[in-house]
């Protein structure tokens, strides 16, 4: 039977989800390593839909980020095909062999050339993925595809995931209004140099690759290479953005034309959302953490400066124990290597300024940050006092059903 996660304390519900013109969506048991659950699913794109991705910079890919990345300049879509259970990462010719017969079968059974079909696969790391699976549940797979089969699609993905995780906004370009909708998966293994696990987010508005291309990496700065959970990269992560075409607005080449301002915006309204809860549902977590960091010289040193408090294992480890050990935190932002000043920077927590000028604020009260500790939401600031770069980033708290999980990941 499949492992169950008892669902996140900081869990979110499903947003209402609309069908969306051009696309359809299924999921079903293919038993590849989960029982009693679905564990693939497809998606279904229009001829002429044009599609985006950034994946991980993990020098440690699986055969699925090969094969997308190849795949990526034709600029078109038809299928994207992922399965949980099994990363088929790390599996050597066997897994590249999988990867070119499972994007095969989908090709044939959705009337295309392999070359518009996109895999990814999440789950244990050096295991054979079983392709034969795969294909046999194929027909079953078609047969499910539903204009309305969001939810389905989302819970498929899942690993250790406790909750299935979606968004969706409206956009005008022109006149005309456009649907953004998503979905993602993620709980472990987060600490993304792209995106997330897997995140795919799709919109019927008419734009063509090299524009998509760039609004996504202009969106993912601040969203998912904005989030940490534990500090470590996947082999398999992926974020893929996809247009359909079928809202019918005006032509757009150009990612930085006056008209597309609104839905850039909405795109990036749409990953941040996707992005926080991949931590709110982070493996073993309680609360989470917003964690923004001003006065650094340049925006980059104040994100590496965010970053290293909210993968301090020592500062994650106190926001469990609802502890405002303050001097953590300054720890972890002198170990960043980044310029810093110990008597210009001031730390505060819940909006209580805590230490300033190399000290504890004289006469500095407890109380309000005890309280705030014992929230789900905790709130660190950071101002170093040495220019105008600035980053937010969300992290979450370190507690022992992270080792619960991680112990028994395999078994």
């Amino acid at each position: 039977m499949a492992k169950t996660f008892a669902p996140s304390p900081l869990a979110l519900p499903l947003p209402p989800l609309a069908a969306l013109a051009g696309l359809r969506l299924g999921a079903v048991e293919a038993n590849i390593r989960y029982k009693g659950r679905t564990d693939l699913m497809l998606m279904e794109f229009a001829p002429g839909t044009t599609v985006a991705g950034v994946f991980t910079r993990n020098k440690c890919p699986g055969a699925p980020i090969d094969w997308c990345r190849a795949r990526l300049p034709g600029g078109t879509a038809r299928g994207l095909l992922v399965n949980s259970g099994n990363a088929n990462v790390f599996t050597g010719r066997a897994g590249v062999e999988t990867v070119e017969t499972s994007a095969a079968a989908a090709a044939r059974a959705l009337g295309c050339a392999p070359s518009e079909i996109f895999l990814a696969s999440t789950g244990v790391i050096g295991e054979k993925l079983p392709a034969d699976r795969i294909v046999a549940a194929l027909p079953a797979l078609t047969s499910a595809l539903r204009m309305d089969g969001w939810e389905a699609a989302a819970r498929a993905i899942m690993t250790t995931d406790t909750f299935p995780k979606a968004a969706r906004r409206e956009a005008r370009i022109g006149d005309v209004t456009v649907l953004i909708q998503g979905i993602a998966k993620g709980s472990g293994m987060i600490a993304p140099d792209m995106a997330t696990m897997l995140a795919y987010v799709a919109t019927d508005a008419a734009l063509p690759a090299p524009v998509l291309q760039a609004l996504l990496e202009g969106g993912v700065r601040g969203s998912f290479n904005a989030i940490t959970v534990d500090s470590d990269t996947s082999t398999s992560d992926t974020l893929m953005l996809f247009a359909t075409g079928k809202a019918g607005n005006a032509p757009v080449g150009d990612a930085h034309d006056p008209a597309l301002a609104d839905f850039a915006a909405a795109l990036g309204e749409v990953l941040t959302e996707l992005a926080i809860m991949v931590v709110r549902d982070g493996e073993g977590a309680s609360k989470m953490m917003t964690i923004t960091v001003r006065g650094a010289v340049s925006d980059g040193s104040a994100h590496r400066v965010a970053m290293a408090i909210g993968n301090s294992p020592l500062v994650k480890t106190a926001v469990a124990g609802e502890d405002a050990n303050w001097g953590r935190i300054v720890m972890a932002v002198g170990k960043a290597g980044e310029p810093a000043d110990r008597d210009r920077l001031s730390v505060a927590i819940g909006g209580t300024v805590i230490a300033a000028k190399g000290t504890v604020v004289e006469g500095y009260d407890e109380t309000p940050v005890i309280a705030h500790m014992k929230g789900q939401d905790i709130v660190i600031e950071v101002d170093l006092g040495l220019g105008d770069g600035r980053a937010t980033i969300w992290s979450c708290d370190l507690t022992h059903g992270y080792i619960d999980i991680n112990g028994s990941y395999r078994s």
